[in-house]
Formats: C-alpha cells, structure tokens, sequence
C-alpha cells in the first residue's frame, strides 16, 4: 500500500508546477494548461485524503472539480479563440481588450 505521504508529494510537485507555468507563461493556452494542473492536484489530494478516510466525500468534491474544469477549459478556449480572431496573437501581455 502506498502511504499517503506520497501521494500528497506528488501533488505538491504538480501544483507547483502548475503555479510556475501561470506566473512564467505568456500565452493563454499554456496558462490555461497550467490551471488545469493546479486543479487536477488538488484532485489528487482529495482522492488521497478520502481514500485515507475511508470517505466518499472528497471523490464527490472531485466530480464537482472536474466538471468546473471542463467549463473553465470550453469558456477559456472560446475566449482565446475569439481573441486570436481579432488581433491575432495570444501573448496575454499585449491583450487590453478589458480595458474600460
């Protein structure tokens, strides 16, 4: 059996990663990927964390995590690619649009 330590470590190393790729990152695909990460991290903590538990309750979370994450990736990509159609780039520095 795995101990939990592992997992948690694992986790860590993934949501760090994900938190350099959004820092580091210019273009929007490549954050987005990078929040994708940072999610899917967090997944994996409360996998871990209900399995120790013996409880459904984190996998339940993890549904729930999952199905905002499609959303984020549709709404973000439909974003993006309304964006590109405009000005044609996606380095997120050069993007004002929100701008009032």
């Amino acid at each position: 059996m795995i101990p939990l330590s592992h997992f948690l470590i694992l986790s860590a190393i993934i949501f760090t990663i994900g938190i350099v790729g959004v820092l580091t990152r210019r273009n929007a695909i490549l954050i987005l990927l990078s929040i994708e990460l940072m999610l899917n991290a967090v997944n994996i903590n409360l996998v871990a964390f209900s399995h120790y538990l013996q409880s459904i309750t984190g996998q339940i979370f993890v549904f729930f995590i999952i199905t905002v994450a499609a959303a984020e990736a549709a709404m973000g990509l439909a974003i993006i690619i309304l964006i590109f159609r405009g000005k044609a780039f996606l380095n997120v520095d050069e993007i004002n649009l929100l701008k009032g």
